[in-house]
């Protein structure tokens, strides 16, 4: 399992977060998320042989929430 802790912009509320937290525990291959809308980050375990960090921003990103780089 590999770690992920990403810096995502315009989470303002729980809403915000619970959206993200859903797109990313959809996808195959996610093991655990945690999402701290207070600081921005959202923490993400998963098994790089299923997904790609690239697959996660995908899906962060489609709610037009910012990872930033």
């Amino acid at each position: 399992m590999e770690n992920v802790t990403l810096n995502v912009q315009g989470m303002s509320c729980g809403s915000c977060g619970n959206k993200v937290d859903g797109s990313i525990r959809k996808l195959e291959g996610i093991e655990d998320v945690q999402v701290n809308v207070a600081s921005g980050e959202v923490a993400v375990v998963f098994d790089k042989g299923q997904i790609a960090v690239a697959q996660v921003v995908a899906a962060i990103e489609s709610h037009g929430y910012v990872v930033a780089k």
